[in-house]
């Protein structure tokens, strides 16, 4: 793991924004003024202030482009998530040994009235 070093170095300089940020987004959220506290302490303390006096607009769009990134990648997660657990739901009720409710006791991501969603969309088909 890097830790930054006492040297002025790239690399340190780079560890040290990172910790900046990391201590920002806990204060903000993953948020644009996250970026640009982080952005303004750095500049401030002398760290990378070159390249972010002369990139800040770059600097800010790219991390927010992550944020939006991050943010789709985490709701695609949690949908095929919930779908796989739908589907399983949907076998379980097939089998009819357990109730709406002990099945969604069985997943996070299913209510109770999913369950039922499911179950009546069953024996329509059915």
């Amino acid at each position: 793991m890097l830790y930054g070093g006492k040297g002025n170095d790239i690399i340190s300089q780079y560890v040290n924004f990172t910790k900046v940020y990391n201590e920002q987004v806990k204060q903000y959220g993953r948020s644009r003024e996250a970026v640009t506290e982080t952005i303004r302490i750095c500049k401030d303390s002398d760290v990378l202030r070159e390249f972010l006096a002369g990139r800040e607009k770059e600097v800010i769009s790219i991390m927010m482009a992550l944020f939006d990134e991050e943010k789709i990648m985490r709701t695609h997660v949690a949908s095929e998530k919930k779908e796989t657990a739908r589907k399983a739901a949907e076998k379980m009720l097939r089998l009819g040994k357990l109730s709406a409710e002990e099945i969604a006791g069985c997943f996070t991501e299913l209510s109770v009235e999913d369950i039922q969603e499911i179950e009546k969309g069953l024996f329509q088909t059915i």
